[in-house]
């Protein structure tokens, strides 16, 4: 929240002055030291010692803690600068006196007012790499620092500033929920001694708002006889990194200084800033009066990022602290959005066979490399930074459309508003035109040119909300090449935050998927990870609008990229992530806090998150959160929640795994082959969903697993007990009991170098030997099912090694749990070398199914309803829950069943490869249905209360009743319903390419039933 508040609490020093006692003997000590030690003259020692401990203005502090030696060395280290400066008749003298350890920090260094320096000691990030982004609740820093009075000599106008960085002593270091919100409980010890009661108030009141909301709470005070401010900062212990360096940049921009700062930690997990800001004397700069609330306003987005790459043209003064983040965002939009293939790739596109998949993959490898080589980040970069004053102009550009006046503008106008106003506002044709006539080649004008794209399709932003926690937009997804994104996606979202950047991509305005965090082991693959990040998105959410078929939601999916910096921060970026999307879903009505922004977009929009890889624990807290901030939609915000909440967890029940084991079931039954007598290769271990129940529920003969900690191998079989009891405890294969291995059997783990396996086989690195374990084809089995594994792991350029000498496929059948494991050139190969291969837009589709049916209980049901009903209150299962689990598991078998039996009937009658098969399976069920929804169908009040009573769940419609329960469904949600169980049956039943005749034939029995219901 940002609130000024100048009502009466009026803000004095608000901590006691520190005054140490021992000062005058300790004085003559360090006299004795320093006169011992020979370096300084003996008659000069008495005036030194003196102008250091009352000329200079030093806080006691600095006495308090520090040893006379170290006093001592500090004193004839500014007597040996001053002389230097002497020599080299220098009137300015740079002091840098330090001392680190873990248990705190003192420097001392020379410092100019209200002036950020991008050179020399660098102090305030230190403390904060070092000490401050670091607290937590387990180990945590307080910081004083002080502004000195005095000067360092009688003929050198240089002032001091002084850092005090001491670990924090708790009063109470673990509290309770009760207890967590008394200040005096969860503060520190010194700091208890030291603070007014003023400020024990003040940040009493702080504390409780940052415990109740996200992101920064930011208060102002007034200083009663002067026109210094106090900014009160509040936020959660390590959300943010830099942000107290960050805004000394902030308000020196503002031609501010401050006279002293205090940075306290809590044992609840809160930071409290308090700076004390005073306007540079004769200053051009706009009155501290009025640019304090400049300040107020931009603290929110420095939280957000505090930096950035282009944070030297911020603190020189050359870009506003909104210019320069909006050029960072601009520069993410840049990397992942350059139109860089041109018309020759257009022009070899249609060239080339789109049916051939060497073709295809040769144009894949191509875009990739086009991509990544011609436009580096660090080319776009160097570029955005040539152009500071393009930056300005499409900024201006930008917030012309979404700047809203803030609260104070009732009083008069932000220097923000002013900023934009006073600069020259140019159309979107007379910018493209500017854009032209600065840059100097057709590379600099692509990348500014993309800023404009930028610019014209961001449809809402939460930039300009007064409290946020990362930057999200709202994106019209038109921009995008169809040669590269031939399926236009619905909608999209971009999210930038201090720790991550993500996106959202979905194919209809109703549509579902899961969110997933992407982790980068080092800088290689995440430079290769941030390349992709947008295509895998993409192709993610494409895969699951094919999956969705049987389901009223389109597909949709969300990835969140952790900085390199930042990979032991998943729940930190996954929390940014849902609260600024949820900016741009509910309609902000707290001013100050939450305020309306503008929608371009101009409709309600509600999106529904699932669990994906490194999400599944925190659906709760999205949930929770939604609920929180007053969502309509928060029950079925997300699904995969912890059953007290009433979800239905994919990996306790099996969902997803009910799907891909019924294709591994349909093709051995197709066969007549016993299961038990297969051998099964699989990637995604025991610790993961698919990969734990899919050793729960075969009876296969496993030979490999490959998961996250290595390759486990045993050719006559590994032992079906120990692997059941990983699974059962969700355990990697490291904790496998190597013992349970035949002589033949061996586990390698990632961190293992020089192994040796039973046949004389050395594997000199365990990570590159598991990552490439799914490729060797002498570990091969009978059947491959990948559980895990990253996108695209199988592709034309590697495919080959899982083919025989003859060009025969190692593996008779694969079923693709994994989603995108193989590209579809690969699979294309191998159905051509004979493999059977069921892909995953078919296979994977339990985990949806479940979700939809648990987002349509959440809808169906009121409060009370889904309370008593769908909620497991300890341990105590409510009935219908278990029948409801058992009806999903009905619906999950049938649909894969129903679809397996198409795609099979269909690729024998044509000989199509099952993978094309599938694709033509899922896009004639996403078609019919969008046309089913539009036709005078829907208006058949009979026919659409026969289809509604054979697609909704049996066991809700007998406990609301069809009437209530379709009621309560949102209409466009109801035709959704009705759209996908006409569409799915009908192609199942008839297949792809239908004879004109066959609808009507399906239909028929339907109008004979309601014929004879009626008489």
């Amino acid at each position: 929240m940002t609130t000024v508040a100048s009502n009466g609490r009026q803000g004095h020093s608000g901590y006691t002055e520190n005054i140490f006692d021992g000062k005058q003997e300790q004085m003559l000590n360090v006299a004795n030291h320093i006169a011992e030690k020979g370096f300084i003259p003996k008659e000069l020692v008495q005036s030194e010692v003196q102008w250091f401990y009352t000329n200079l203005g030093i806080d006691d502090m600095y006495f308090m803690l520090e040893s006379v030696e170290t006093i001592a060395n500090h004193i004839m280290a500014l007597y040996g600068a001053k002389i230097f400066a002497f020599t080299k008749n220098e009137n300015v003298l740079d002091i840098n006196l330090e001392r680190e350890t873990e248990a705190g920090a003192v420097y001392i260094h020379t410092s100019r007012p209200g002036v950020s320096t991008t050179t020399g000691p660098q102090v305030e990030r230190r403390i904060d790499n070092k000490y401050l982004d670091n607290s937590s609740t387990d180990k945590a820093y307080r910081l004083e620092t002080y502004r000195s009075l005095g000067t360092v000599s009688s003929n050198l106008a240089t002032q001091l500033r002084c850092y005090f960085v001491t670990q924090c002593q708790f009063a109470k270091p673990t509290p309770t929920a009760e207890e967590a919100t008394d200040i005096r409980l969860v503060a520190d010890k010194a700091f208890l001694e030291k603070a007014t009661e003023n400020t024990l108030d003040v940040y009493q009141n702080v504390m409780r708002q940052v415990l109740a909301r996200t992101g920064p709470v930011i208060e102002m005070f007034e200083v009663e006889g002067s026109r210094e401010k106090r900014l009160v900062i509040g936020y959660q212990q390590r959300s943010t990194r830099t942000f107290f360096s960050a805004m000394s940049d902030l308000y020196h921009y503002y031609d501010l200084y401050s006279t002293r700062k205090y940075v306290e930690q809590f044992s609840n997990g809160v930071t409290i800033m308090s700076l004390y800001l005073n306007p540079i004397p004769n200053s051009k700069a706009p009155p501290i009066e009025h640019s304090i609330y400049q300040v107020i306003k931009e603290a929110s987005l420095i939280y957000c990022l505090p930096t950035t790459p282009l944070q030297s043209f911020f603190q020189t003064g050359k870009l506003s602290v909104q210019e320069a983040i909006y050029g960072y965002v601009g520069w993410i939009f840049s990397q992942h959005f350059l139109n860089r293939l041109g018309s020759e790739y257009a022009t070899l596109t249609s060239l080339l066979d789109a049916k051939n998949s060497a073709h295809v993959e040769v144009l894949t490898k191509m875009k990739k490399r086009l991509r990544s080589d011609t436009f580096t980040r660090e080319y776009i970069l160097d570029i955005i930074k040539l152009y500071p004053d393009l930056v300005k102009s499409l900024y201006v550009n930008f917030a012309m459309t979404h700047y809203v006046g803030q609260q104070e503008t009732q009083i008069r106008p932000s220097l923000s508003y002013q900023r934009i106003r006073t600069d020259h506002v140019l159309t979107d044709a007379q910018l493209a035109d500017k854009i032209k006539k600065t840059v100097s080649n057709n590379h600099e004008l692509m990348v500014f040119e993309a800023f404009l794209a930028f610019n014209q399709h961001v449809l809402k932003t939460n930039f300009y909300q007064p409290t946020k926690v990362a930057l999200s937009f709202r994106l019209d997804p038109s921009f995008l090449p169809a040669i590269e994104y031939p399926l236009k996606p619905f909608g999209m979202f971009l999210v930038v935050g201090a720790e991550f950047r993500g996106f959202h991509v979905r194919f209809r305005d109703i549509a579902r998927g899961g969110i997933r965090v992407i982790r980068s082991r080092n800088n290689e693959a995440y430079s290769i990870n941030l390349r992709s990040l947008f295509d895998e998105n993409y192709a993610l959410a494409n895969t699951q609008q094919r999956k969705n078929k049987d389901i009223p939601e389109g597909g949709s999916k969300g990835t969140i990229l952790l900085d390199m910096n930042a990979q032991d921060k998943p729940r930190v970026a996954f929390e940014k992530y849902v609260d600024s999307i949820l900016d741009l879903l509910i309609t902000g009505q707290s001013p100050g806090i939450k305020e309306t922004i503008v929608d371009r977009y101009g409709l309600p929009e509600i999106l529904f998150f699932g669990p994906d890889e490194g999400t599944a624990d925190f659906m709760d807290w999205a949930s929770q959160h939604a609920r929180k901030r007053e969502a309509s939609f928060w029950k079925a915000f997300t699904t995969g929640k912890s059953q007290s909440l009433g979800g239905i967890p994919h990996d306790l029940y099996g969902m997803t795994t009910r799907s891909v084991h019924q294709y591994v079931v349909g093709i051995l039954a197709k066969l007549g082959i016993d299961e038990s007598t297969i051998t099964k290769m699989q990637t995604g271990g025991p610790d993961g969903d698919l990969g734990s129940n899919e050793i729960k529920i075969s009876k296969d003969k496993t030979i490999g697993i490959v998961d996250g900690s290595g390759v486990l191998y045993d050719p006559v079989g590994i032992d079906r007990t120990e692997l059941t009891r990983l699974a059962t405890e969700r355990k990697m294969i490291a904790h496998f009991d190597i013992k349970k291995l035949s002589p033949q059997g061996f586990r390698v783990l990632i961190d293992d170098t020089e192994v040796t396996l039973p046949d004389g086989t050395v594997v000199s690195n365990g990570l590159a030997f598991r990552n490439e374990f799914h490729l060797k084809g002498e570990y091969a089995g009978t059947l491959f099912v990948p559980c895990g594994g990253r996108p695209e792991a199988v592709d034309i350029s590697n495919v080959h090694n899982l083919l025989n000498e003859d060009g025969s496929s190692r593996y008779k059948y694969i079923v693709e749990g994994a989603n995108l494991f193989f590209t579809q050139e690969a699979r294309l190969r191998l159905e051509k070398a004979g493999a059977i291969i069921f892909k995953d837009a078919s296979a994977n589709k339990g985990g949806v199914t479940s979700s939809s049916l648990e987002v349509l209980a959440a809808l169906a049901f009121n409060d009370a309803e889904f309370d008593q009903h769908m909620c497991v209150k300890n341990g105590v299962v409510p009935e219908f829950y278990a029948k409801y689990i058992h009806e999903v598991h009905e619906i999950i078998e049938r649909n894969a069943a129903n679809e397996f039996e198409c795609i099979w009937r269909e690729s024998q009658a044509s000989g199509a490869s099952r993978a094309v098969v599938s694709d033509e399976v899922s896009f004639a069920i996403v078609k019919l249905n969008e046309e089913l929804q539009h036709t005078s169908l829907w208006e058949n009040l009979a026919l659409r209360r026969l289809v509604l009573q054979a697609a909704l769940p049996r066991l809700l419609q007998e406990k609301l009743g069809l009437d209530t329960l379709v009621a309560r469904l949102p209409e466009t949600y109801t035709r959704a319903i009705f759209g996908a169980y006409l569409a799915s049956r009908f192609v199942y039943t008839y297949g792809t390419s239908p004879s004109q005749f066959a609808f009507f034939e399906y239909i028929s029995p339907l109008f004979a039933k309601i014929a004879a219901q009626q008489q």
